[in-house]
């Protein structure tokens, strides 16, 4: 039988020690995917996740900046609507929401920043890391300081 199926590789000019490793690393590169396919982020929890972050900026009392130009925290949060709504298909993360939409302007290039009521003004994308780990504990629900340096959490809970 061996000599058969050698017989048969070295009619198609394919060594078996060839085929062998071939399926091997195909193997592995299934058990690869099928790792990386049960390791994404469920699309729900990040959308809670971020919607949480926008809800946080609409019922802040603190003012937001963008482009030099001062905000409510429903204006900044409708702006933040705006903005997920463009970059949806490019961000799978609570942290790709903070990058691509919630940190600094498309037009200019400046970072977004909030100012809190005693006057210190803090990025909004480190601000938002802070009312992150609020969000993905589940309890957002009070103001959190922009000059606070709380630990953060990350969205899996």
């Amino acid at each position: 039988m061996r000599d058969l199926e050698a017989a048969s590789a070295q009619a198609i000019g394919v060594p078996m020690k060839f085929l062998l490793a071939l399926i091997i690393a195909l193997t592995g590169s299934v058990s690869l995917f099928e790792a990386q396919a049960t390791t994404r982020p469920d699309p729900a929890e990040i959308d809670a996740g971020i919607r949480c972050l926008i809800d946080v900026v609409a019922s802040s009392e603190y003012a937001f900046l963008r482009n030099s130009r001062r905000y409510s925290g429903v204006q900044a949060a409708q702006h933040l609507q705006r903005k997920y709504a463009h970059f949806r298909e490019q961000i799978h993360t609570v942290d790709d929401f903070i990058t691509l939409a919630a940190s600094r302007s498309l037009l200019t290039g400046k970072p977004y920043q909030v100012v809190d009521a005693a006057g210190a003004i803090t990025p909004t994308s480190r601000w938002l890391q802070q009312v992150r780990s609020h969000c993905c504990a589940g309890h957002a629900t009070g103001p959190v300081s922009p000059a606070s340096d709380q630990a953060r959490v990350p969205c899996t809970e």
